[in-house]
Order: C-alpha cells, then structure tokens, then sequence
C-alpha cells in the first residue's frame, strides 16, 4: 500500500482507515512491558508513549505526522522496503463497516477533508469551538463576530465558516434529533397519531394554529411539545466499547454484599423485579430506567410567570460514578410553557409511553463491546420529582386531608383554624405502648393501628370507583372544579404508567424527595427556633388551636387585667441575645472547597437567616444545626432535633445497611412523637409527615443519591443558560440540547471513550505510572512553590516515615528487624530508625547487581534516598479533594486543611486531627517523587490537674469537640498525601473558643464501591477516590416514661404583647366537605420557587 494516507485530509476516508489498520499491525510488534508504543500522531510525534487504542484515536483525532514516512520508531529501517501489515485481531480499528463510521459519512460533507487552517481540520476545529460556544454561553451574535475576527486575522487560504448557522449544520447531524408535535393550547390533546391532521382540538375545538391574516405564510402553532426519539438514545449507549461495557457494570462487576445496598442494583425493587420478569432479567444489558420531571422559569425571574416542564431519563446500569452525571442523563421531552401542565401532563407523556411499551417488548441492537446484536429492552423502575409533581404523575392529590401519597385513605390528619396539620405518629408504636395513652400529644388518645401499606392491585382496585375525568383547562371543562366523591378518595386520575405492563406490580413506583423534605423541615426548624416573620410555626393561630384543643396550657394565649393579651415564649424559641450569637456562630462557618455555599451571606444583621437554597438547608440541618443549638436549647428541646438531624445524616448515605435502616425505621417515630409533644400543631405539615416513610423506601429502593432531586435540578440549571432568544425559550433549549448532544457524542464515540473537554477540571489530580506504593499516588501540588534546604533532622524525619509506610519495604524492615535481635534486644526501635536506611541501601544495591526481580528501579531508587531539596507548595489536589494550608486561610471563605488520620498510640487505635501547614514535594531519583502533608496534630490525650482528669477530646451525643491549644508528634509532623482524609472544624459555642468540632465529609467525588474482577477488562476512563467516612450514629432513646419534664414556657423572657383583637373562647372543629381543586396554582407556585432558588445548588457536594 503507498503511504500517501499519510497526507490525506479526509481522515474518515476509507483509504485513511485502511492506512492506521496498516500502521497498527506494525506497531503491535513495537510494544513495550506496559503494553504502549510510541505515538506518531502530529500531538506527540513518536516523544510520548500510548497504549494502542490511545494511538489509534489520535491518529484518527490528530493524523499522522506527515514527515514520517518510514517508521523507524516502529521497527522499520532505512532503505529497506517497508511491510505493509493488516490490522491483527484484538485491534478495533474504526472502519467502513463500523457504525460509527456510517454515522460520520452521512453526518459530514465530503469537503470535509480541507484543512481549516494549517495542519488543523475543519471536523476537529469546528468540534472545539462549538463546545466553547456550549460551554461558556456565547450568544449567535458573539459566535458569528468571532468567526469575523479568525476570517479577518487568519493567513489566507483558509476554510473557516463565516456564521454559526453554517458551524451548526456541520455538527447537528451527529445528533439524533427531535420531533415537534403540536399540542392543544388548553392541555387536552396531541395532534398526534389519528390526530395529527386535524386542525382543531378533538377536546375542546380551540383551534390548532395561531390566527393569521396572510393565508401563504406558514401555520404556527398555538403550543408545540419537542419530543426526543428514546430507543436510538439507548442504542447509541452500546456504540463505544466503554459505555456498553459499562452497561453490565450492574452484573459484571457489582458486589452483592447481603444487607448492603451501594446501588439500586442491591435494592429489594431492583431484586422483586428480577423475580417476576426472570427472561428481563437474564439480559444484563437491558436497561433500567429512573424517569425525572419538574417545572423550572427559563427566565430565572420571579416577576415573570413561566413554567415548562422537561422529561429527562436516567440509566442505571451504569455504576454510581456514572449513572447520574449529565451526560448519561437523555431528556425525553420538553412540555412548553407558559404555564404548567398539572394534572394533565398524562397527555403530554403519551408519546413516551408508546415508546417504553415498544422497548418493552424489545429493539435489536448492536453491541460495539461484544461485537454482537441483541435485543434490547428497557424499563422504567420508578419516577424522580419533588412533591406536588408526585401529585401530577402519580395522579394522587398531594393536598388536603389525604395529602400523603404513601398512608392514602389512612392518612392521619387534623383541622386547624386555618390549615391541615399531621400528626398522629404514635400509630407507628407498639400497641400497648404508655404515650398512646398520654394526652399530651392532641389531647386524645391514640390507639389507631399503624396506615396499611397497599400493594399495586390494591390501587387498581381503587380506581374502579373514580369517575372519567376529561383533560384539559377549558374554561367550559367542568371536570376542572368538581366535588369529589367519598369512594374517590384523593385520586384525581388513573396514571397514564398504569398502561405499562409491569407498573401496578413495582415495589414502589413514585419516589418522596428527600431534598425538598431536607430543606422544608429545616425552613419550619429554623423559622420557629429564631422567630422568623412568616416562616416560623409558632404563630398567634398556633397558639389559638392550642386553646381550641385544650393542650399546652401554658402556652396558652393570656389576657391580663388590664386586657392585654400575652404571648409566652416557648422553651423552642431562642432570645435575641442567643439569636444574635447563632447567628455570629453561622458567619463564622468555613467549608471546604467545593463543598458547599458560603452559608454567611444568608445571616442577616437582625438575627434572622434569609434566601437559604436546598443545599443550603442539607447542610445546615445535617451539619451546622446541631453544633449551634446546644448552648441555647434545653435538654428536651436540643436531643430530638440533634437525633432528626443524624437521622437524617444516615439516610442520605452513600451506602446503606438494611439493619441500620430496620433501626431508622423505629426510631424515626420516637424522634418524631417527641417533637409533636413540643412544637406548635402547624409545625407539622404533610413534609414533616413524610420523612417517617424515608427509612422504608431506603429499604426498597436503595440509597437516596440515585433517587433525588439534585443532579436533576442541576440539569434544568443547566438547560436553563441554553436560552438565549427569550422570546423563544423552548426553541433555545431544544438548540442547546441538541448541540450539547453532538458534541457529547463526540467526546465519547469517536476517540475510543476518552471523555474530551477544552480544559481539565478544577481539582484534576494528575498521573503516575509508578508501582511503587509511595509513588503510585494521584496528587498533584498547586498554589505558592519555593525550593528548600532541608536540615538533617528533617530530612531524617520524613524519609524514616516514607520507609515506614511503604509496603514494598516491610520484608526488609523485618529481615534487618531479625538482625538487630540477634545482636541485642535492647532498644530495637531507634536502632532500626537510625541504622535501618544505609542498610537498606546496600542491601537493594547488592540485590541489583545479583539481578534479582526484588530490586526494581522504583525500589532502588527509593533506597538511594531522597534530594536534601524539597518542594513545598501551599495546596495539593489529591483524589480529586483540594487541600490547602493553614496560613492563607485566613482572608478566605473557605477551609481546606482540617486532617483526619487514623492511627495508634502506644497501644491503643487513635484518629489524629490536625491542620496542613505544608505540602512537601520530596524527589528522589529518575524522577520519583513523593508527596507528603506536614501537619500541626492536635493533643488529645487527657491531662491531669490536681488528680483530676481533664478531657481534650468531648463527645457529645454524635459530635466530637477537639482542643486545639495544645499540640503533639512535633518531631513527627507527617503523613502521605493519600493517606489523609479531609475534614472541618466548627467553633464550638457550648466549650468555649479553644474547642472546634469536627465535622466528617462526603465527597461528591467519592464512592465506597468495591468491584468483582469482570472478565473482560476494558481501559477504565474513571479514576476516582473510594475512602468514605460513615457518620457516627445516635441511639434514640426509647424511654416510655421519657417526655419534657420542664414547663413548655420560658420563665427568662418577657411576654410578647399581641396588639390585634382576639378572642381566645376555644372553637370547635366541624367536619366539612373537601372541594376537589383542580387548578395548580398552588403547585406551579411551589414547583417554580423552587426550581428558581436551587440551582445554585450545582456547587453542592452531593451527586
């Protein structure tokens, strides 16, 4: 074959093709003991060794160097005839026969094989400065005068397109596209299938286009839903051999630990389904689906109403790194606004559904992994949303008496004067428990059994008693507002998903949100502890139904004799004094980087927190809460709320144990019986309710990171900056999308996997190819560098306790162990500290020369001992976790040097917390390196003043409180980068200045999932960090005799004079007739706050 390829332009020709398959059958025999050869691509230039898949994407990605005609780098020499090889098997080259190649040659036009400018292509420069325009947001405007400058600027001749229209239409074929299909202004139909031709609603007969005076000028539509084509989205899945590889991670490489749940693949659901659908099941890469939806305002604005509704889909084949990222996530459908769908986005679902019922049955496939076809089938296990679109899909009203969607019928629920309130835990406690019998609760006893739990044909029986509800906002629908009937219930509709098969025999179909549960509990905490206008619980009505139910009576509203009315501070309600120092305390906070947002800016100067986010409230309900209440809280008030919040620490863990959830699942009810016995009735709103059903849906469903709302209100956050022509918000997103998809598919299919990006992230941590275990690190320093002169005392120090810690080393310290005892038995410790390097050295150099395997180049050099030099740096990112020192924390909002290492001393096992002072660079021949934090460690053994014991280290319930005046191992400051593992402090108000609590992390970035050895090995893309601290867990107390033993009124504060007119005689409560509401006002307002104020929960720790 004549090597002209070389010079070709056109890189997905078939001679281009041919010619890599040539280049590869010669560069196989040229490999080296890693398996890499060297790369000729115009990048690397035959300087950088790659693993040949690697150099088979860069010559597609880069070509050839077009000066290397005779491959001398690979086995060729000059002057003799060179030998053409074909590609042999175990080599994949992207071929005519490829897939993806087929896709390429319909996508791109055949001048497509110009040069942009020099050396560079037009497919891969047009690539990257579409995904500049992706990722940065620029305007059409600013992309086309940008193509202005590089046509002005450039030398001539050049192939640069003038307009983004014309960039656009060289990359938008790479993606699978969409469809538009009108929709009825009113909600009650598709013009889709038998009624795509007509031009009036079948419902309602409003008209299907927007009037028009000129009659030649194309229709518009009045409302049009974009739908994305699902089954080519899956299939696309199993064109890279990494993806569909990771497709049966859920099989191939998941461990199934009993009673450990990491993924949804170890969840009774996922397990239940595999039971009843066996040939479903039997196929690892059919695909379980996860089905999300929620409303967001494109505009951002809370001055303009808008509302359109997204439906996005998540794989969870995929293993936990990957199944929630964006990039895996396939938005289905787009509902336009302006408002809400509401109950009637069944309608909008219909082409969906006809689609999961065809993947249902099943679509041929190719699998790029295996080389094979099979038949793919997917389905959907459950639905991801926030409260009220539970309602919409699940068709269960989330309003009124019956407002949990889990009890149903026997939701418990009482009428206040001016709202529901539900109470009525003590259900859940044995039957011959005392507090059932204690008015002290609503002033009745309890003696209820607990709600049913109903099963999928119990509900199907349910709705033989709901009447036909026609669909759609018509003025003239009088389905919209109609009185519900008694056998009714709360169901407003049959939901569209029963017409999947498999749906009414799911263990749980709809999950609760554990975010917006999180952040409204925390919003009625916090605004009734700090007495927050209009958020707090404890209000003039609170205690009005007080009176009315004859409870509390020291709470009770009182009239004075000069007629004034007062109100008693309760033992929950802080004073101003304490207010203000809870609020000092949270502007004290640091977190990590990353972690979460400067929470200070939320304080405001009269003692009240405003503007909190989801996130927000996770973390100050979790974390902040808990530390800043114990000063001021009594006992009986401060021990339910610190046990709710670890309940809650528990709950949102990365991996579950069902033991743990099965003791969750009982103590969730005390924790809750005790705060009905002290907060206000209104406190406890259907969002309180439900986090009693948390611990057994955990149970069913598996760990709540796969099943919440944040990576899907990061994905509206992120469609929400695709708008650029307001007055066309949907058309914005749809262009964004699709552009955002092609580029996807890009950086994934067409360089073997290697996910592509114009910059590394933020905390990239770099790579090594050592072997050695000190070597082999992922940490790359960062920040402030200087090169210093260690003393050696120092130098001493560091390397003893890199040997010390290298496991490679171990046998030699043992050997050299043996020797001293024979000598002598007497202090063999410093002995061996100070004679055991020099040993060491000469013992591998004489290895070496013996030409034993034991004495690698790695070993050897790590013998020959390190630079007297070092580096030191003021930051390092290890494992994707960014540390920095202590000192330049102090002009920033952040903390980033809080260490925790677990260890010994003496005999006994001991974590040591500290601070990083310095980050060590210390180097050693051929270019080795080892990174080491120099830490401050604080003391925490207890110290003895006047025979007494004084603690340094407290704990208090799950907190542990550490003082940092003292500090010890001045003399042995160091750690490995890898060995330490990230943590906070917090001032502690209760101990005083000198005392810090410390808080544990969870990375977003970290997971605590082992793998089973697959055996197929794929190259992994992913190299991410699996340490995982659990949380510490409280033990609630179960005392049956155990309620508040002091009077609910605080005798340190004046009454609070109520100024309105009241009368405080108690009414009673008569049963009414519930009106069956059908308008979602209430829920488009609770849907579009919140998606508004929760995208700035992208820099969240949590995915």
């Amino acid at each position: 074959m004549d090597r002209q390829w070389i010079k070709m332009k056109n890189r997905l020709s078939k001679e281009y093709m041919d010619g890599i398959a040539s280049f590869m059958g010669v560069a196989i025999q040229q490999v080296n003991e890693k398996n890499e050869t060297r790369c000729p691509c115009k990048k690397c230039l035959n300087t950088q060794w790659k693993a040949l898949q690697t150099v088979h994407a860069h010559l597609w990605e880069y070509g050839m160097s077009a000066v290397y005609h005779t491959w001398i780098y690979h086995g060729e020499k000059f002057g003799l005839p060179r030998q053409d090889a074909t590609l042999p098997n175990g080599v994949e080259a992207l071929g005519p026969n490829d897939v993806t190649y087929d896709i390429l040659n319909d996508a791109f036009p055949r001048d497509m094989n110009q040069d942009l400018h020099g050396e560079c292509d037009t497919f891969g420069g047009m690539k990257m400065l579409m995904q500049a325009k992706v990722e940065n947001h620029w305007t059409n405007k600013s992309f086309d005068i940008l193509l202005e400058i590089l046509n002005w600027a450039c030398p001539k001749p050049h192939n640069f397109p003038t307009t983004y229209y014309a960039t656009n239409k060289m990359l938008k074929n790479l993606g699978l596209g969409y469809e538009n299909i009108d929709a009825c202004v009113n909600d009650c139909a598709l013009f889709y299938k038998e009624h795509v031709g007509k031009d009036k609603c079948p419902e309602c007969d409003e008209p299907r286009y927007k009037s028009s005076t000129n009659e030649k000028r194309k229709k518009v539509p009045q409302k049009v839903l974009r739908y994305f084509p699902l089954k080519p989205r899956l299939q696309r899945m199993f064109m890279s051999k990494h993806t569909a590889s990771q497709m049966r991670w859920h099989f191939d490489k998941r461990v199934d630990e009993y009673g450990v749940m990491r993924h949804p693949a170890d969840s009774i659901a996922w397990k239940e389904f595999d039971r009843m659908y066996p040939e479903f099941a039997q196929e690892p890469r059919n695909i379980r689906l996860g089905l999300a939806t929620d409303g967001f305002n494109p505009f951002g604005s809370m001055s303009t109403s808008y509302s359109m509704w997204p439906v996005m889909v998540v794989p969870y084949n995929l293993p936990p790194w990957m199944c929630m990222k964006q990039q895996y996530s396939i938005m289905t459908l787009l509902i336009p606004g302006p408002k809400a769908p509401g109950k009637d986005i069944d309608v909008y679902l219909r082409p969906l559904i006809d689609e999961l019922k065809e993947l249902w049955e099943g679509v041929p496939t190719y699998d790029k992994f295996t080389d094979s076809g099979f038949k793919m089938r997917a389905t959907v296990i459950w639905t991801i949303n926030d409260f009220p679109a539970y309602g919409n899909l699940s068709g269960w009203s989330t309003k009124g008496y019956l407002a949990c969607p889990v009890c149903l019928e026997d939701t418990s629920h009482t009428k206040l004067r001016n709202k529901i309130c539900y109470m009525g835990h003590r259900r859940y406690l044995r039957k011959n428990h005392p507090w059932r019998k204690s008015c002290d609760f609503d002033g009745k006893y309890e003696m209820r059994d607990q709600p049913r739990v109903f099963s999928g044909d119990e509900i199907l029986l349910q709705f033989n008693h709901l009447r036909p509800c026609k669909p759609g906002k018509h003025p003239d629908n009088y389905d919209r507002k109609r009185k519900r009937m008694p056998m009714e219930l709360n169901w407003t509709k049959k939901s569209i998903f029963f017409e999947l098969e498999y749906w009414s025999k799911l263990k749980i179909r709809h999950n609760l949100d554990v975010m917006h549960i999180e952040k409204n509990i925390c919003d009625n905490i916090v605004g009734t502890l700090l007495s927050i206008e209009g958020k707090t619980k404890d209000t003039i009505n609170a205690r009005l139904d007080m009176i009315d139910m004859n409870i509390r009576r020291a709470l009770h509203l009182h009239r004075d004799e000069t007629n004034l009315v007062k109100k008693y501070p309760a033992i929950y309600t802080l004073l101003p004094h304490q207010r203000q120092s809870f609020c000092e305390f949270l502007k004290s906070v640091k977190f990590p980087d990353g972690y979460a947002a400067n929470i200070s800016k939320n304080v405001k100067e009269d003692g009240k927190i405003s503007g909190l986010k989801s996130h927000d409230c996770h973390v100050l309900l979790q974390q902040l809460l808990p530390v800043g209440i114990r000063p001021y809280l009594p006992k009986e008030v401060c021990a339910p709320l610190m046990e709710l919040s670890n309940f809650f620490q528990q709950i949102c863990a990365k991996t579950l144990k069902v033991e743990d959830l099965d003791r969750l699942e009982v103590d969730i009810v005390f924790r809750l019986c005790k705060l009905e016995k002290i907060f206000p009735l209104a406190f406890f709103d259907v969002m309180v309710h439900l986090a009693i059903h948390l611990p057994r849906e955990a149970k069913l469903a598996g760990p709540v990171a796969y099943r919440w709302m944040y990576p899907i209100e990061r994905m509206l956050g992120k469609l929400k900056g695709y708008v650029r022509n307001r007055a066309r918000p949907e058309g914005s997103i749809v262009e964004g999308y699709i552009a955002n998809e092609s580029l996807t598919f890009c950086s994934m299919y067409l360089r073997n996997g290697e996910i592509f990006s114009s910059h590394h992230e933020r905390n990239n941590d770099g790579e090594t190819n050592a072997k050695l275990s000190v070597f082999m690190h992922n940490a790359r320093p960062c920040g402030g560098y200087k090169m210093v002169q260690w003393s050696e005392l120092e130098m001493e120090s560091a390397y003893w306790y890199i040997l010390n810690n290298c496991d490679e080393v171990e046998p030699f310290k043992n050997e050299f162990r043996q020797l001293l005892e024979i000598e002598s038995p007497d202090n063999l410790e410093q002995r061996q500290r100070k004679l055991f390097p020099q040993w060491l050295k000469t013992r591998v150099k004489t290895l070496s020369k013996q030409g034993l395997g034991d004495a690698t180049n790695e070993l050897y050099a790590l013998a020959y001992g390190p630079d007297k030099r070092v580096g030191m740096y003021t930051g390092c990112v290890v494992n994707g976790v960014r540390w920095q020192v202590k000192h330049i924390e102090e002009t920033r909002t952040t903390q980033n040097s809080g260490v925790m290492v677990p260890g010994t001393h003496g005999d006994q096992q001991s974590n040591f917390y500290g601070r990083l002072v310095n980050v060590v660079k210390k180097g050693f021949q051929d270019g080795y390196h080892v990174i080491l934090f120099k830490c401050e460690w604080f003391n925490t053994q207890p110290r003895f003043f006047r025979k007494k014991k004084i603690h340094r280290i407290r704990r208090d319930y799950h907190l542990t409180s550490v003082n940092t005046t003292n500090v010890w191992y001045k003399d042995d400051p160091y750690v490995l980068a890898k060995q330490a593992q990230q943590i906070f402090y917090l001032d502690d108000p209760k101990l005083g200045s000198s005392w810090k609590v410390i808080q544990k992390i969870r990375h977003r970035h970290v997971w605590d999932v082992p793998e089973n050895e697959a055996a197929h090995e794929v190259e992994t893309i992913y190299d991410e960090g699996v340490d995982q601290d659990g949380d510490d867990i409280v033990i609630t107390s179960r005392d049956e005799n155990e309620l508040p033993s002091t009077s609910l009124r605080r005798d340190d504060a004046e009454p609070e004079i109520v100024e309105e007119e009241i009368s405080l005689e108690p009414i009673g409560v008569d049963d009414y007739e519930e009106v069956l509401t059908d308008d979602n006002s209430i829920e488009e307002q609770l849907s579009g706050d919140e998606s508004n104020s929760v995208h700035s929960d992208d820099y969240s720790d949590l995915d």
